[in-house]
């Protein structure tokens, strides 16, 4: 009985894992590791500073999905941020979350 809570646990710690995996691969399939980094600015902001930037934002999914997908402008200096149309809604939702998380 005992051996049922340990399998649920490492299933929690392994799906959440392969999601990290999964979401940078979803940031590389999309070419967003071209001007992102987890870490560190390149051209766009690190995607740990996006997460503390909206960390106390309810809609920041919402934001994040939006701002990937129309591109913008302004919010992190000079250089925009891309249209990026061709990302798919299903795409678009694991990124944010991934960058929510601080790409973790």
């Amino acid at each position: 009985m005992k051996l049922i809570p340990v399998l649920i646990l490492a299933s929690v710690f392994t799906s959440t894992a392969g999601m990290a995996v999964a979401s940078s691969a979803v940031a590389a399939k999309n070419a967003c590791l071209t001007c992102h980094a987890p870490d560190k600015k390149l051209v766009g902001p690190s995607y740990q500073s996006v997460a503390e930037k909206y960390a106390a934002n309810k809609n920041a999914e919402s934001l994040i999905m939006a701002s990937i997908k129309k591109g913008g402008s302004g919010k992190w200096g000079v250089v925009p941020m891309p249209p990026q149309p061709n990302v798919s809604d299903a795409d678009l939702q694991i990124l944010a979350k991934w960058i929510l998380a601080g790409a973790k």
